[in-house]
Order: C-alpha cells, then structure tokens, then sequence
C-alpha cells in the first residue's frame, strides 16, 4: 500500500509541475519551456500507462517474484540455441523493467544453446507481468547451423510460477526424508566448471517426482537454500493446480492448459515480424523485442485477460 500511494503522489508532483509549466507558457514564449514541458508530458503519459497495467494486475500472486523455466522443444541444436535467444530475452526485459533476475540453473546443449534454464525475477509484479509470456514460443528463421541454408523452424516454452513470502513458505511442509540432495560441480559450455568447488545442490522430492537445482552461488548452502525456495513455490503450484483440477471437474469445466499452446511466433525469414496470437499484437522489428521490448505484448495481454476474465 505504502508503493502505492508513493507512486499516486509521485503522479501528483509531476502532474503539479506540468501544470505550472504550462501556465508560464500562456503567459512568455519560451522555446526551451515547451520543449521540458513536452518531455515531462511524455513522462507522464508513460507513468499513467504503468499505473493502469499495474491496477490489472489483480491476482493473489501477482505481486510476487517470478520464478521462471525456459525449456527447450522437440528439434535438437535448433531448439537449444532458440531457447538461449528466450533466456536472453526475459532477462533484458527484467533489466528494462528494472528488476533483479537470478540465474538459478542452466543445462546447456551438446553444441550450441540450451536445453533448459531456471530464473528467478525479483520486483513488484513480477509475476503478474511475466505470466503473460507463459507458454510456447515459436522461431522461423534461416537456420546458421544448416550449411543448405534453408528456413527451419523451432520452439521453446517458458513456464512461470509465482515465488513464495516467507510466510507462504513456512506453511509448505516438506518430509526430509522425501528428499534426495546431491552436491556436484557446475560446467558451463564445453565443461568449464562455473564454481571452483562442489557447491551446486539438485534437491530431488520423491513423492512428485520435482527436480529443482541451484548452481549460481559459490557457496552449497546458499545455492541448497535457494533449491528449496524453488522446490516449496513448485510444490505449491503443484497443489492449486490440483485443486483446480477439481474445482473445474465439479463444474464439468474442461480447460486447455494454457502452457502448452503457441503463444507467439517470430518470423525472421522470409519476412521480419513478431505476432502474439492470443491478442493479434504484431511488431516488425524481431530485434527490438528479442532484445527485451516486450511491454506492448504484455499489456496486450493482460489486457485480453480482464477483459475476458481468463488467467
């Protein structure tokens, strides 16, 4: 609440002082005057159109930190190498935004790319924002690694779970004794070790069958602690979905899992454009985006999802 109200009052001043700036307009002609007018004006615009994506966000869970899974699809080095171009992505968007992302685990592919990757993004709404991009991404392109040089096409997905507070996550209970942890030594591309000890933990819970690791600090402890913040959010997914499940079954409801459909396409060759297919948003520019400009897609999709009352 206390985010909120500085953001409102924040809103406030800036408004005050266009006010103002406008006013000394009406009454000299200063050249310098209205060209700061006009970019706090922008600014402002740009500030209300956050405040009002902010006020969809309205879930449970929306506030939270995001913890992310980029998986490779069916398709080999292709596929890896369009699942780094993901990761890549999602992680200039969280920079854009302003946001503290960690890397938490990367399978890295034979040749070139990744087959998977597990992130964590720190900030205010950062799932709600980040969920919008759940699902299947799919790349058209002429692949660099076919000598023929010949338009292939590839998919990932991205998965995303809403971290937990502390006081969520002392309510998951966990029998140690359903957990195997293992300590190894992360490798990087080509095997070079990422962590001069053996300090990464995969922590493994039996009963479900979830496996989640954490490589990206050099201490075991640390990275452990982090594997069984991860573990506890999956876990809790784990049940809301179940209890969905139920929810939806009782009402004889029967929905699509929405993590599995196409979301997204990127046209690389023979034309350049990116169009979400949940909203028809479409943008020309493939790099901008692959590069982290991903809000107009965002919004226009949670915009889709008021409007529809679908999650």
């Amino acid at each position: 609440m206390t985010a909120e109200l500085e953001r409102y009052e924040g809103l406030q001043r800036k408004l005050d002082d266009a006010q103002a700036m406008a006013e000394l307009l009406e009454e000299a002609d200063d050249a310098d005057l209205e060209r700061e007018l006009a970019e706090a004006t922008d600014a402002l615009e740009r500030d209300v159109e956050r405040v009002e994506l902010a006020a969809l966000l309205s879930g449970p869970y929306d506030a939270h930190d995001a913890i992310a899974t980029v998986q490779a699809g069916a398709g080999g080095t292709e596929s890896m190498d369009w699942a780094d171009m993901l990761l890549r992505m999602f992680l200039r968007w969280a920079e854009r935004e302003g946001f503290d992302a960690d890397v938490d685990e990367v399978h890295y592919g034979d040749e070139a790319g990744i087959k998977s990757a597990t992130f964590t993004v720190h900030g205010q709404n950062a799932y709600g924002l980040l969920s919008a991009e759940r699902g299947v991404h799919r790349l058209v392109r002429i692949s660099p690694f076919d000598a023929q040089k010949r338009r292939h096409t590839s998919f990932a997905s991205l998965d995303v779970i809403p971290a937990l507070d502390q006081s969520e996550a002392d309510e998951v209970e966990i029998d140690e004794k359903e957990l195997r942890i293992d300590v190894y030594r992360s490798t990087g591309p080509g095997g070079q070790g990422v962590n001069t000890t053996d300090s990464a933990v995969r922590i493994t819970h039996l009963p479900t069958g979830i496996v989640v690791a954490c490589q990206n600090e050099r201490s075991q402890l640390q990275n452990k602690a982090t594997a069984m913040g991860i573990l506890k959010a999956r876990l809790a997914e784990l049940e809301r979905r179940r209890r969905q499940e139920e929810l939806d079954e009782l009402r004889g409801e029967r929905k699509a899992v929405d993590f599995g459909s196409q979301i997204r396409s990127y046209v690389l060759a023979p034309y350049q454009m990116v169009k979400d297919h949940r909203t028809n948003e479409e943008v020309g520019d493939p790099s901008r985006v692959l590069d982290g400009d991903l809000d107009r897609f965002i919004e226009a999709e949670l915009r889709r999802r008021a409007s529809t009352g679908t999650g």
